[in-house]
């Protein structure tokens, strides 16, 4: 199970990595994306997820009952102790891999919009150099194409503007991956530690 989780773990951190920056290999990412999200993929991606938040709900239970075990008690003893931190370790990771699929979908969206974004500036930036080429004699006709092409350029900060919000969400995320790829080093030094203590408490017993 842990072995699988981080398999899911380092997969879903090189298909960021992948959307982050620019290569050839992001544009076959965002299209198998694409094709995730039609047809029968939103179904199966829902019921995977929600297949993992029954397991990770039936850790989180499965702490709680060894602790209320524990309080009866008053010991902790050391089957309960490697038990407790592998249902802990379990769910810290299958919260990882639920909060990392959602950065997926978010920074696939935001990708989309961007190129949306971009299109339509250009079709906008393509229409004002046409009304610029195309001024005549005509003054009131000249007036009208004026007060146009600055409506559309006021469009074009506008996305502009729309643009750079969107580049600074991505650096954020960016910033964000890096930041639970430390954590994710540190879960496994932390289940490394885990394993040994489990091999000395077995050893003892």
């Amino acid at each position: 199970m842990l072995q699988l989780l981080y398999s899911a773990i380092f997969g879903e951190m090189l298909l960021i990595l992948t959307l982050l920056f620019k290569t050839p290999l992001r544009k076959l990412v965002i299209i198998s994306l694409d094709r995730l999200k039609r047809g029968r993929g939103p179904i199966v991606v829902t019921t995977v997820g929600a297949t993992l938040v029954v397991v990770l709900s039936s850790s989180l239970y499965s702490i709680v009952k060894i602790q209320q075990q524990t309080v009866e008690a008053g010991i902790l003893n050391p089957t309960d102790q490697v038990l407790m931190s592998n249902h802990i370790l379990e769910a810290s990771l299958m919260g990882f891999v639920l909060f990392l699929a959602m950065m997926i979908d978010r920074l696939h969206h935001y990708i989309r919009e961007l190129r949306l974004l971009r299109k339509t500036m250009e079709a906008v930036k393509k229409q004002s150099r046409s009304f610029e080429d195309g001024k005549n004699g005509n003054s009131e006709e000249y007036k009208a194409l004026t007060e146009e092409i600055d409506t559309l350029k006021a469009k074009v900060k506008e996305l502009e503007s729309a643009c750079e919000a969107k580049k600074s969400k991505a650096m954020a995320l960016e910033t964000e991956v890096e930041a639970l790829r430390k954590q994710s080093e540190g879960l496994l030094m932390e289940y490394d530690r885990l394993l040994a203590d489990n091999q000395n408490l077995q050893s003892q017993l």
